[in-house]
């Protein structure tokens, strides 16, 4: 080896001496040393392998002589038994001794290896004498196992075939979101936040951490106005939130409810939908894709399905169209993502369940199965249920990839579709009152059919327990007909496991958390539950209910207590009255007091004063019309009550027309008739 190697390190040549000079010193004071890792890494190496190879040879001379006492030890008698016990004294000092060794080269820097090959065989040494305190008697067979680990594997086992220990309902507790229906529940994916929606257009946010005792929301708000919430989610990375609501434009919040973008409104008055950037009606349902971040999807009344981004709210990103048997428009009444977000699945009013490959664009959803020219700017399609349609060239007809007609009964809502987290499966709630589990790859019939489970709202849930086994919905009651449950089936057979009585009132939403292990249900009185296991759940509940309930801070605290009344001070008191001369006097001397009124004016008025009755031909007229006591109560005796003295006495107008005037004839006056022989429409009406 160099001497460097030799030396761990050598000295570096004298410095410049003009350098020196010129920076007004003689030396850099000491030297600096330099090192060759290399070297020092080979070095050690070797150490470690040498010192490695020592100890494994003495294990395995250890191991031998221990092996050649057991065989020989049946076989002799009392004196041979003498003689091991005798013999095994030098073994022990030999073993001593490479422990010594061991620890007097500790100092040095040992690899892994070597370091774990050392306290292997240090560690007999050290707890023979332990070890012969504890254990009596001859050696434990391999693979035995203490009674202690048998119980607790029983344990595990006896939970893992019993689906119905890993339900975390032991403990619940109840938020109060308001008093109507709670139709929305969102939780981000860590499980800090849960925000509430209903039919009272108010969104609650609740941080569990920031809870106490109290359960109280931190914030709330109404993000549109006066429509309901229908759904509330958070995207995948948990910094914006997706609200849908019963008008025709979704909202994205951010974490703190505040408005990332508005989705535009489409044009009513276009025919085809795939020509409007937004919907025209009423939404449904809507939901994030599970992997990009900024794409969700939504579903309306107009018959459409559209995706969008985040950061276009000008114009939707994709249309999917839904169609009938019989080729019309459907309404879509739910949509979700698959697990890896390839598939769209909707659930239609028809009772239909159709999905299509995000990939692609929509036209319209049917299998093509050929192709005749008609003309150059036209094809005829002949679709999979023998309907034909005309599009023209250029446009992409697309079919749906998985089609099932008749997944529910016709003219009811399907309220949720739900996929597993392995990807095969689909879940459909139905307003047909069922429970039904699909397998995609083959979509013709329901694996499994859960019937008689009331469902009165548009927005049911169904949800699968994180381990992919169990399958979750809540039911419906009128007001008055009993609980409302939250049922849990097991997917293999679909039985029905365990049932669970939430409160007096429909149970709308369900939400099982994968992390949190915590199912949080909305309900149909404005309570949102959350159910959860101390030992089984994390976070979550867990961490507001061990607080205490917060002392309410007084404005400010009073050393003594006061008390006020109005004019009790000295300066907004009224001095009492001693006598009246006194205020007399005090009146006498007010010049507002003691001035003489004023007497009224009579005439036309004068000194800037208005006379009573005033001087003009106005007032003049008003006041005699105001003493005019005649009584017009009857007109026809106010006009005729003249006539009688102009025809005995004419003396104005009848003179003039004496000869051509004809005689004048009047109405006569007729009694009153009894009108109860009259019909009804000619009876005089008060």
């Amino acid at each position: 080896m160099e001497p460097t190697a030799e030396g761990g390190a050598e000295m570096l040549g004298a410095p410049d001496p003009e350098l020196a000079a010129t920076m007004g010193f003689s030396g850099f004071g000491k030297k600096a040393r330099t090192f060759d890792l290399e070297a020092m890494f080979e070095q050690t190496r070797r150490t470690a392998v040498e010192r490695s190879r020592k100890v494994l040879e003495a294990r395995e001379k250890e191991m031998e002589e221990q092996a050649e006492k057991e065989f020989r030890s049946p076989c002799t008698d009392s004196s041979a038994s003498a003689f091991s016990a005798a013999g095994a004294g030098p073994m022990l000092t030999k073993r001593e001794e490479t422990c010594s060794g061991s620890e007097d080269s500790s100092d040095e820097e040992l690899t892994g290896a070597s370091r774990q090959s050392q306290a292997s065989a240090q560690g007999p040494a050290e707890d023979t004498d332990d070890e012969d305190d504890e254990f009596i008697g001859p050696p434990l067979p391999p693979g035995f196992k203490d009674s202690d680990d048998d119980n607790d594997n029983d344990d595990t086992e006896e939970e893992e075939n019993n689906p119905v220990k890993k339900i975390p309902d032991s403990h619940e507790i109840t938020l109060q979101h308001g008093t109507k229906t709670v139709s929305a529940l969102g939780l981000d994916p860590s499980g800090a936040r849960l925000i509430t929606g209903g039919y009272d257009y108010d969104v609650k946010f609740w941080d569990f951490a920031g809870m106490d005792a109290s359960l109280q929301a931190f914030r709330s708000l109404q993000p549109c106005e006066c429509h309901q919430i229908k759904s509330l989610q958070y995207s995948s990375t948990g910094d914006v939130i997706l609200v849908v609501s019963g008008n025709s434009q979704a909202k994205v919040l951010d974490r703190d409810g505040f408005p990332v973008m508005e989705c535009i409104k489409g044009d009513q008055y276009i025919v085809d939908m795939t020509n409007t950037k937004g919907h025209t009606a009423m939404l449904n349902s809507g939901c994030w894709h599970p992997k990009i971040k900024e794409e969700f999807l939504t579903c309306s009344n107009d018959g459409t399905v559209r995706t969008w981004d985040v950061n276009n709210e000008k114009k939707h990103k994709s249309v999917f169209k839904p169609r009938s048997v019989q080729g019309k428009r459907v309404i879509p009444t739910t949509c979700t993502y698959s697990r890896d977000g390839k598939l769209i699945a909707a659930g239609c009013q028809d009772g239909s369940i159709q999905i299509w490959d995000r990939n692609m664009s929509l036209v319209l959803p049917f299998c093509l199965t050929f192709e005749t020219r008609v003309n150059p700017n036209f094809h005829l399609f002949q679709g999979g249920l023998g309907t034909f349609h005309d599009v023209k060239e250029g446009e992409q007809l697309v079919h749906t990839k998985f089609h099932c007609r008749q997944a529910h009964a016709p003219g009811t809502d399907t309220s949720c579709l739900t996929f597993s987290y392995d990807g095969t499966v689909l879940a459909s709630r139905g307003g047909d009152d069922t429970l039904k589990m699909w397998d995609i790859r083959q979509f013709k019939m329901p694996l499994k059919t859960a019937e008689r489970l009331p469902s009165f709202f548009p927005m049911t849930d169904c949800c699968f327990s994180p381990d992919d086994k169990i399958l979750v919905t809540g039911t419906s009651v009128k007001k008055g007909g009993g609980s409302g449950k939250l049922f849990f089936f097991y997917r293999e057979t679909f039985e029905k496991l365990y049932e669970i009585e939430v409160t007096d009132a429909s149970v709308v939403r369900c939400l099982w958390h994968p992390k949190l292990n915590q199912i949080m249900v909305g309900t149909g009185n404005g309570l949102a539950k959350v159910y959860y296991d101390p030992v089984k759940s994390q976070r979550g509940a867990k961490l507001c209910v061990v607080k205490t309930k917060r002392k309410e801070r007084q404005a400010e605290t009073l050393t003594q207590d006061y008390i006020i009344t109005p004019h009790a001070l000295p300066m907004f008191r009224e001095p009492r009255q001693r006598s009246t001369r006194k205020q007399l006097e005090k009146d006498r001397l007010d010049p507002m007091k003691s001035h003489k009124p004023e007497p009224p004016v009579a005439g036309p008025g004068r000194g800037g004063r208005v006379g009573t009755h005033g001087g003009t031909l106005s007032s003049y007229i008003v006041k005699n019309i105001a003493l005019d006591k005649t009584d017009d109560s009857n007109p026809r005796e106010a006009i005729l009550r003249h006539a009688k003295e102009a025809e005995e006495n004419p003396y104005w107008v009848a003179p003039a027309y004496a000869k051509t005037q004809p005689k004048t004839v009047f109405a006569e006056v007729e009694p009153e008739d009894d009108e109860t022989d009259k019909p009804e429409w000619k009876k005089r009406k008060i």
